[in-house]
């Protein structure tokens, strides 16, 4: 008899060992989206920068040991169309957002299904602390977007100037606010965002970062957490602690702080002992700062953010998954930010939205090593409401040029064509050949891209685009 229930014992023992096992593999990892505003591609050490620009960055240099880093990660031109792009998974000239706008209605309708609001379909609590820059109305605030929770602020760290500027008049423009609120809430302000809270804004996030991982991680729910710093954009000033620390000015004394704020969520995570399903992603929404006060750097390319050029279009990516994302891998396969959303349907297990037409690509084997190659071979790239250029394999179309956010667009009479491997800065490059030095014959490629820019274009009859200033509730045509 005893051996009888010696060996149910047993049996049933390997049974909850079976099904520790199993749901143990059917955990849904979380996400951890950590988003610089404005950081060029050469300011870190592991693209380029770091000691070179005053500062190193071991933090994020060893981020990029333990994963995958992306040279070739693109996003948009401007602030609010990259962070479109990334929270619907469309190219902003559909959403309405192609552009930062000051004082209008503007924004990611109600309609658009966003990453937040799919990842609490699929069971993730999410948490977002940081700059939004993607509606300041009724309807269109974080937490109306899908997060659950949200602190920072609703436009941009331009803002944080505002009351010290010649002639502010807050009966006229009202202070800008830190806010927070929750799901189904309405914001309300912390405290004013000025050239003070400019300084202390990241260390908070940072802190309320941490403190929200760590609520859900003792609730034991799967939680998608976006972190977007508000560092380096303009006025790029260091937090206290963090002045004078690097001995080569206030710029490297940024970059250190920067990578010590990614240090601080990483040790978190490694504290709460979800380093093993936890996907973390670091990256940069936007190309470098052009303000003469506050530029940066896109390293080995050209340009500053406002442009077509590589400088613009390509920031730094990190992308870290224990045992799934290949560590020490490097890839310069085209991956474009609408990619994000997608790729995460994979391992978060929410569908990708069928009713209307998703840019991004599933770039998840790419990531996991299961293959080398990007799902997608290039994208347009619109700077407003305009097709500036088209970025296809190793080559790019510019049909407007503009070198700076402070010049004039020049539309080219002819397309110039770009072979990136050979003119990685842009500047040569008559699409037929010329006097130019460095030009090459290109014009293969004219019909090639051709064909895919009006491919793009059909597809925007078909689905006629949002517009700009579009009121609440939208309901499409179709």
């Amino acid at each position: 008899m005893l051996m009888k229930y010696r060996n149910l014992h047993l049996v049933l023992m390997a049974a909850l060992g079976m099904a520790a096992t199993a749901g143990a593999q059917d955990t849904k990892p979380n996400v951890v989206l950590m988003v610089m505003d404005n950081l060029g591609w050469g300011e870190i050490g592991c693209y380029g920068g770091g000691i070179l620009r005053g500062a190193p960055t071991p933090r994020l240099d060893q981020l990029a040991s333990e994963g995958m880093r992306l040279l070739n990660f693109n996003v948009e031109p401007q602030c609010t169309p990259s962070r479109s792009a990334l929270m619907s998974g469309r190219h902003p000239i559909r959403s309405g957002t192609t552009r930062v706008v000051w004082g209008l209605p503007y924004g990611l309708v109600g309609w658009e299904k966003t990453m937040p609001e799919l990842f609490s379909e699929a069971g993730y609590s999410t948490g977002m602390f940081g700059k939004w820059h993607l509606g300041d109305i009724e309807g269109r605030f974080p937490t109306d977007q899908g997060f659950d929770e949200w602190y920072g602020v609703a436009n941009t760290t331009d803002e944080a100037e505002y009351t010290v500027q010649l002639g502010f008049d807050p009966e006229v423009v009202s202070p800008p606010q830190i806010q927070q609120a929750v799901k189904g809430g309405k914001p309300e302000s912390v405290k004013e965002y000025n050239l003070e809270t400019r300084r202390t804004i990241d260390g908070d996030l940072t802190d309320k970062a941490i403190d929200y991982m760590t609520r859900q991680t003792k609730a034991k729910k799967p939680f998608f957490l976006y972190l977007p710093f508000t560092q380096p954009h303009l006025p790029s000033l260091v937090h206290p602690d963090f002045e004078g620390k690097s001995g080569n000015g206030r710029w490297a004394d940024l970059l250190t702080e920067i990578d010590h704020r990614a240090g601080q969520v990483l040790d978190a995570i490694d504290d709460l002992e979800i380093r093993d399903n936890t996907i973390v992603i670091w990256m940069s929404e936007n190309g470098p700062e052009e303000a003469p006060e506050w530029f940066g750097t896109a390293g080995y390319w050209r340009g500053h953010y406002f442009t077509a050029l590589e400088g613009s279009l390509r920031t730094p990516c990190l992308v870290r998954w224990p045992g799934k994302v290949p560590s020490g891998t490097i890839t310069d396969e085209i991956v474009h930010i609408t990619d994000l959303l997608p790729t995460f349907s994979g391992l978060a297990g929410y569908e990708v939205p069928s009713d209307r037409i998703i840019d991004g690509v599933d770039q998840l084997p790419l990531l996991t090593g299961k293959t080398d190659k990007s799902a997608r071979e290039g994208f347009p790239v619109y700077n407003g409401d305009d097709m500036f250029a088209y970025k296809w394999r190793n080559f790019k179309i510019h049909f407007i040029q503009q070198d700076s956010m402070f010049g004039q667009p020049v539309r080219h009479n002819f397309p110039r064509v770009h072979n990136l491997l050979r003119d990685p800065k842009e500047i040569s490059g008559l699409s037929g050949g010329g006097k130019e030095t460095g030009a090459e014959n290109l014009t293969w490629v004219l019909p090639a891209i051709t064909k895919r820019v009006v491919a793009f274009q059909k597809t925007l009859q078909e689905e006629p685009p949002i517009q700009l200033g579009t009121p609440e509730p939208y309901v499409p045509a179709n």
